[in-house]
């Protein structure tokens, strides 16, 4: 489990308990010496610590079963005279490299070209490195020896990043990375920058300011207006189904066949029974009686032609008594 960052080649004793042994690529490959890892030494500047850094120890440290990799890290000093001047000092540099997974020890101040002292002082059984010659120091390949020894193993660099394509991002956006900073609190002489160019860049940080701002009324602004679009096309829609609606409605109730006119007519029915009532039938029993007088019970007297006389009166008994008999 790592723990800890490698330890440093200064601080630390050799690792090899068995006698050093020279070893064939073949030998290495199979996994042999079994007592001992096959030491693995990759060297660089290593400047901006990257992915393609990484990847390059990934293949360093993965190109036999049983390896040991050690890394040389080149001094300021060493690099400045030989290559250029370097974004992070030789410190940080030696920092990044012993915060790898992949690395076992770092080297300090390696050497520019590789001596077999230096070989034999590590105990070095082989060199990673991309196989591009690589010409510095007067020579067309520092590796070219290596190479003729049998020693050399060649990895794979990764394309599309590099040390060099970040320097060349920074100074192709010197102006957003300067105003960035000026805005972070970093002031103009940390910077390197002229007073006017100190002004300018606050100045276009401002205008940015107020094109941020614009920028976030406008898509609050469609947003707003997209909220109330919605919402009208909803209003429309839900008008028209109430409209549609009613105007079913309305039919029903007063179209051609609707509900009122029936009321109507029913309602104009009733009224012309009432003022024109239907006749009785002339086929209903009299009994031989006129059918527009009803029997008259013998106690009630005829007020309409009182008798003239008493004997009248009583002659009009005396029928009224027979007529009951006749009746029985």
């Amino acid at each position: 489990t790592l723990t800890s960052p490698a330890p440093f080649a200064d601080e630390t004793s050799c690792q090899c308990q068995a006698p050093h042994e020279k070893l064939t690529i073949a030998q290495a490959r199979l996994g042999t010496p079994v007592d001992r890892p096959v030491r693995v030494y990759a060297d660089g500047i290593f400047d901006l610590f990257h992915s393609g850094h990484a990847r390059a120890l990934m293949q360093a440290k993965t190109l036999f079963p049983n390896s040991y990799l050690l890394v040389g890290v080149c001094s300021d000093d060493l690099t400045h005279k030989f290559k250029g001047f370097t974004v992070m000092n030789e410190t940080e540099r030696y920092e990044a490299l012993r915060h790898c997974r992949y690395v076992d020890e770092v080297i300090r101040d390696a050497p520019w070209t590789l001596t077999p002292e230096f070989l034999e002082k590590h105990k070095i059984d082989f060199v990673a490195h991309d196989d591009i010659p690589y010409s510095s120091a007067g020579s067309d390949d520092v590796y070219k020896h290596i190479k003729e020894a049998g020693m050399f193993v060649p990895t794979q660099r990764t394309e599309g990043i590099s040390t060099s394509d970040i320097i060349t991002r920074i100074v192709r956006d010197y102006d957003v990375y300067a105003r960035r900073n000026l805005q972070r609190g970093y002031t103009a002489k940390e910077l390197n920058v002229s007073f006017i160019s100190e002004k300018k860049y606050r100045f276009q940080n401002q205008v940015d300011k107020m094109k941020e701002k614009v920028k976030n009324v406008e898509e609050k602004s469609k947003e707003f207006v997209y909220k109330v679009e919605e919402k009208s096309h909803d209003l429309i829609q839900k008008w028209e189904e109430k409209s549609r609606e009613f105007i079913g409605n309305f039919l029903e109730l007063f179209g051609p066949d609707g509900a009122w006119k029936q009321m109507f007519q029913e309602r104009s029915g009733r009224m012309l029974q009432a003022f024109s009532p239907r006749q009785s039938p002339n086929s209903s029993p009299t009994r031989g009686r006129s059918p527009s007088r009803s029997p008259s019970p013998p106690w009630v007297i005829n007020k309409t032609s009182p008798p003239s006389s008493p004997k009248a009166a009583s002659a009009s008994l005396s029928s009224t008594s027979e007529g009951d008999e006749d009746e029985k």
